[in-house]
């Protein structure tokens, strides 16, 4: 085994979209392990949205990447030095490693995986963070009622394709809004929604609500927010009395910092969207999933046979190399991914 490791940290903060210059590929000594602690080879890491945010020096839920650190993932691979009992060199797990061919870190912030049950990918997605922040949105703030209509963006991705799946199972209507006609077509035929609206198909909000009334002839009762923006603008008009909006992301706001592409520039103003809430008696809960981590076994219980049964399906999108990781997650950020971004770096 060799004696060094590779990482890309934050070289430099973006202004506005990330660019390669703002990353940096390094390699350092590995790490020894601990008294408790564990080596683990990352085999593949996780690509997500919230990563944007970590890059900005901003107050928010959690301290950015400071310049020079390691870019944050969670990440899935074999244990190859252990000081720990819970860990076996040969075990694979799951653990905050960030964008590192390797990690050290203490057993009990790991989680062990069995290769048996199902690809260790899953861990990062439909079985990790993503379809956990999906199911417990949905299931806390969304309260889906048999007949109701919902809405979500992002509806490939694995966030959206988890509530998706679950609203179906329960008996709504979903409706799910994509990039590209491809996508929508994913949504319907592999995700079972009953219709799918290309964003990109639409130059602004308006026209947009046009069709999104049309696919939701009863109205919107729930739209779980993943992307704000032109959508946001689209929905917000069409929800039901007492309709329910569990905030999870905002990705068409992350780089520029504005409404978004193909907004206006007052239909998401304070007073149009306080409004909304209070004539509608609209309930709107923001939340972060990382709060709510004492659920996750319930999540796995509930959810974990269903994926094994193929009654949850889910896609992810592989980029290949530690060296690629950048310019995977800068197209992620604008969609240029089909299902769950990942990295294999083995």
């Amino acid at each position: 085994m060799s004696d060094q490791m590779q990482k890309i940290v934050l070289a430099s903060r973006p202004d506005g979209a990330p660019t390669a210059e703002n990353f940096r590929l390094e390699s350092s000594a590995l790490p020894i392990p601990g008294a408790g602690e564990v080596l683990v080879k990352v085999h593949y890491m996780s690509l997500d949205p919230y990563m944007r945010g970590r890059m900005d020096d901003a107050k928010s839920y959690a301290a950015p990447v400071p310049i020079g650190g390691c870019m944050e993932a969670g990440g899935v691979g074999e244990v190859v030095a252990s000081n720990s009992p819970h860990f076996q060199v040969g075990d694979f797990a799951f653990g905050m490693f960030g964008w590192a061919s390797h990690g050290c870190l203490p057993a009990k912030e790991l989680r062990k995986l069995d290769p048996k049950q199902g690809p260790i990918t899953a861990a990062l997605g439909v079985l990790g963070m993503p379809g956990f922040t999906g199911w417990h949105g949905l299931s806390a703030y969304g309260r889906p009622q048999a007949g109701e209509t919902l809405v979500v963006a992002a509806a490939t991705g694995p966030v959206g394709s988890m509530v998706g799946q679950l609203a179906k199972q329960a008996g709504l209507r979903v409706v799910g809004i994509a990039g590209g006609a491809e996508k929508c077509k994913l949504a319907v035929d592999t995700f079972g929604f009953d219709a799918c609206l290309d964003h990109r198909a639409y130059v602004d909000a308006k026209s947009l609500r046009k069709d999104l009334k049309e696919a939701c002839p009863k109205g919107i009762d729930i739209y779980f927010e993943n992307v704000a923006g032109k959508v946001l603008e689209a929905v917000l008009p069409l929800m039901n009395p007492h309709g329910r909006i569990p905030i999870c992301g905002m990705i068409s706001w992350y780089n520029a910092g504005g409404l978004g592409e193909g907004a206006s520039d007052t239909a998401l103003t304070g007073p149009n969207i306080w409004r909304n809430i209070l004539v509608k008696f609209l309930s709107v809960n923001g939340f972060i999933i990382s709060n709510h981590f004492d659920r996750y076994p319930e999540f796995l219980k509930e959810v974990a046979p269903l994926v094994a049964k193929g009654e949850i399906r889910f896609l992810e999108d592989t980029a290949e190399g530690l060296e690629n990781a950048p310019a995977a997650f800068m197209a992620m950020l604008t969609g240029g991914n089909t299902g769950k971004q990942i990295v294999k770096l083995v």
